[in-house]
């Protein structure tokens, strides 16, 4: 089996450092087995949508030496940003392209169809209203909020496929399972606990539960190294693939990172420092724009949840070493926390270590942009 990740980020912003974090342990992962790394560009959520989003996220990748060996190729960018369809032509950017969500709609359609084919989901048409009145009511009752499966269980033909709605998966009633997580071990599921989820919105686009999966799958995807944000979708996840049949992927939730007093995850708002009016550094190109060398971010990051193992006390650690010694039973199911000191002393022995014309050379731009003239 080829060893197959994706770095899957939403195109809504600028790139965060804990999404490079991400990137990075997918890298590593497949470098160490002779595997593909994907960049895939998951759009779906147009209101959220970013025009210098796509190019922040590339550029973050390519700062950090994060090369894809399949993603969107030019054609798919241009159609991105146009908002052209997909006219079917293959892909430069790999086999199974296109690597943009946005242009794969007919396919997370056609396996919505699919899945309401085989009774394992079915048309929704409750109107906000009904499903407003349906929380409010579960709440005075002290209940979970959650879909009532009022269409579930009606006649065929009774929901008007041509009339506004959605579709939902449809969760077994009762009984449980086991997921196992390659960090976290095994996880016990409650079908009971979960309500029968939206996978395709009425505008035809489908949410991210489905669209993931059916990529991951048509991608021939073989692990999901993802933040543990999406550890509750788990169950979600795991479902989908089940009502298709497939084999699921190998699965592993990589820790939050923490602001460096350990308290509160690394916010996009940035945080300030307390006693001073200094705002901590949490997007990509901000390191960047600050000096920091990639290959200092890039073995800094490496050590934020993971560590090379008993034996090895060594922190500055060259990327052949890094690849060669990566594993994810080494990674800290824990919070980690995000040391800007540590930073700091890891970029400056990286500094240290360049020679006087590489050094020349790395300074040249800070300089000018200065506005100082150098030779």
């Amino acid at each position: 089996m080829t060893v197959r990740v994706r770095f899957a980020p939403s195109p809504t912003g600028f790139l965060h450092v804990g999404g490079l974090r991400t990137a990075l342990f997918n890298w590593l992962f497949a470098r160490k087995h002779n595997g593909v790394f994907i960049l895939r560009l998951e759009d779906t959520d147009q209101k959220r949508f970013t025009p210098g989003g796509v190019k922040a996220i590339m550029d973050g990748l390519l700062w950090l030496g994060l090369q894809w060996d399949e993603g969107p190729d030019k054609a798919s960018l241009r159609r991105m940003q146009t908002n052209e369809d997909y006219d079917g032509a293959p892909d430069a950017g790999g086999p199974f392209g296109p690597y943009v969500q946005s242009q794969r709609l007919k396919s997370y359609q056609d396996a919505a169809g699919e899945l309401i084919a085989r009774g394992a989901a079915y048309r929704c048409d409750c109107t906000p209203e009904r499903l407003a009145q349906v929380r409010q009511e579960q709440i005075a009752r002290k209940e979970q909020p959650r879909y009532d499966r009022h269409c579930r269980f009606k006649s065929p033909g009774e929901v008007d496929p041509d009339k506004p709605h959605v579709v939902r998966l449809a969760v077994p009633l009762e009984g449980m399972t086991t997921v196992h997580d390659l960090i976290r071990g095994d996880i016990a599921v409650d079908y009971g606990k979960l309500d029968d989820f939206v996978i395709l919105k009425s505008d035809g686009f489908p949410t991210y539960h489905l669209a993931a999966m059916v990529d991951d799958h048509a991608m021939q995807v073989t692990h999901v190294l993802r933040g543990d944000e999406w550890l509750p979708s788990l169950p979600r996840h795991y479902l989908i693939y089940r009502s298709f049949g497939w084999e699921p992927p190998v699965f592993a939730h990589l820790p939050v990172i923490l602001n460096p007093s350990g308290k509160g995850k690394m916010s996009k708002r940035r945080a300030q420092a307390s006693g001073g009016k200094f705002e901590e550094s949490v997007f990509v190109t901000e390191f960047r724009d600050e000096g920091y060398l990639p290959e200092a971010m890039r073995n800094f990051l490496a050590f934020v949840g993971w560590a090379p193992g008993s034996g090895i006390e060594k922190e500055i650690m060259p990327l052949d070493e890094l690849i060669d010694l990566f594993s994810l039973e080494h990674v800290n199911p824990a919070p980690a926390a995000f040391p800007y000191d540590k930073l700091d002393w890891m970029n400056k022995q990286y500094i240290y270590a360049l020679s006087p014309d590489e050094l020349a050379r790395r300074v040249y731009p800070f300089l000018v942009d200065a506005g100082l003239e150098v030779d």
